[in-house]
């Protein structure tokens, strides 16, 4: 039986709320600069726009931009996940074998939301891999999986 820890609603909220602040702005910055005329008279010195001025005339594409690339972004990893099944421990795009695990931290696991797992690669170094409940929800059920099958 396999267990899934879906990315959390926290992190998706997050970037939905930042990219619509980043748009918002730009789109707010564009209309002051293009199109306020009390905005651009008040930062016109000399038929000279000043730098309030200038940053509104130039970062509007900078921002709405960003917004976009970070509504990409989310669109990409929407169905990112960290899967324990009955062998293997899935994160991403990587596959950890529980025999390959040496430890797991869990000691900040109540206070902090996140445990640390030290697990052997194939060229046989020691890794280590941190997953949080803020970027995965259902870590509690995963966590426990974990360890039962390690013990």
């Amino acid at each position: 039986m396999a267990i899934e820890a879906p990315l959390s609603k926290y992190k998706k909220k997050n970037m939905l709320i930042t990219m619509a602040i980043l748009i918002g702005v730009g789109i707010w910055f564009y209309y002051d600069a293009n199109h306020n005329p009390k905005f651009i008279e008040k930062h016109t010195v000399d038929g000279v726009p000043d730098s309030t001025l200038t940053f509104n005339l130039k970062s509007p594409p900078y921002l709405v931009g960003a917004g976009i690339v970070l509504g990409i972004y989310l669109f990409i990893i929407k169905d990112k996940k960290v899967v324990a099944d009955d062998k293997t421990l899935n994160i991403s795009k990587e596959t950890i074998a529980y025999e390959a695990i040496e430890k797991i931290n869990k000691t900040n696991f109540d206070s902090k939301g996140y445990f640390i797992i030290t697990y052997t690669a194939g060229e046989g170094q020691s890794r280590d891999i941190k997953i949080s409940d803020r970027t995965y929800d259902n870590l509690p059920a995963v966590l426990d999986h974990i360890v039962a099958k390690i013990s």
